[in-house]
């Protein structure tokens, strides 16, 4: 098997797994876990730099400015999407929040034709434009766009873009994107602390002390993992490999969660999952010709 192909998967089936991180630290107000999950994620990283001694990317990275405006964009683009989703899971909408999921493979379509020069096929603008149909319905039966699922597919189809694309490998990379985060994120807490809000203080519960503290490898594994596999596969295979995590998502919301699925959300879904199985049928037809 492609490495990239491993790690990309074990990153997906981690992300379909988060919603029940999330609610078990639902007292937890949305800031104060992503604020948490950039100071262990920092924590975890540095052990892990410190481990392996590789600690000589920080200083070219002075005579650098282009990276570090890169890596400022991505990491500001990573917090507004762990932000929006935690956000999404803890107040009731786990569906929504899979739809955004769902969305992002075709995105990354649209990204890879903007931004690296790549051609989609007619076949894949075809899936594209059932996409958008998709979602022009849920907008209308709703009466409103899917911001949260927009929201989600715009922040991490972005971030992913850059991530393709950057100069530092997946550990020094993230590394980097948490050290950018880390000073906003512990003034946060100190702040909280000092207002008497800090829940990691306060709570009663010692169970959800220790899951805040396990916030940062449960964040920084998929991510280096997923860091990984975006090096290593085209965008369009590291869109395919993206459905595994909304469909466990969805699940979960469906099943365990118990929220709304009407039929006429099922419509809407039903033409983006159509769009999906286009784009996944021509490219694996593709792949078996080339192949041949």
């Amino acid at each position: 098997m492609n490495p990239g192909m491993f790690y990309a998967t074990l990153a997906f089936l981690s992300w379909g797994l988060f919603p029940l991180f999330f609610h078990a630290i639902a007292e937890v107000p949305p800031l104060e876990i992503l604020a948490h999950r950039m100071l262990w994620s920092l924590l975890f990283l540095a052990i892990v730099l410190t481990l392996r001694r590789q600690w000589g990317w920080v200083r070219p990275l002075a005579r650098r400015p282009r990276v570090v405006a890169g890596f400022v964009a991505s990491a500001f683009l990573l917090s507004g999407n762990w932000f929006i989703y935690i956000w999404a899971i803890n107040h009731g909408h786990v569906i929504d929040a899979s739809l955004g999921y769902f969305m992002t493979p075709l995105l990354n379509v649209m990204l890879g034709f903007l931004f690296l020069h790549e051609r989609p096929r007619r076949l894949q603008w075809i899936a594209i434009a059932l996409a958008g149909g998709g979602v022009a319905w849920l907008a209308w039966q709703t009466g409103q766009m899917p911001w949260i699922a927009l929201a989600l597919a715009v922040t991490f189809g972005a971030y992913g873009l850059l991530r393709k694309t950057a100069a530092l490998g997946p550990l020094e990379g993230l590394s980097f994107e948490t050290m950018i985060l880390f000073p906003l994120a512990l003034a946060y807490v100190l702040w909280l602390g000092w207002h008497g809000q800090n829940t990691f203080l306060t709570t009663p519960s010692t169970l959800t002390r220790w899951l805040l503290v396990a916030s940062g490898p449960i964040t920084a594994v998929p991510l280096l993992l997923f860091a990984a596999g975006a090096r290593r596969l085209p965008l369009s295979v590291l869109g395919l490999l993206q459905y595994i995590s909304p469909t466990m998502q969805l699940l979960l919301g469906v099943w365990l969660f118990r929220e709304s699925f009407t039929a006429e959300r099922m419509t809407g879904f039903m033409a983006i999952w159509a769009a999906l199985a286009l784009y996944a049928g021509e490219g694996l037809w593709r792949a078996r010709r080339v192949a041949a």
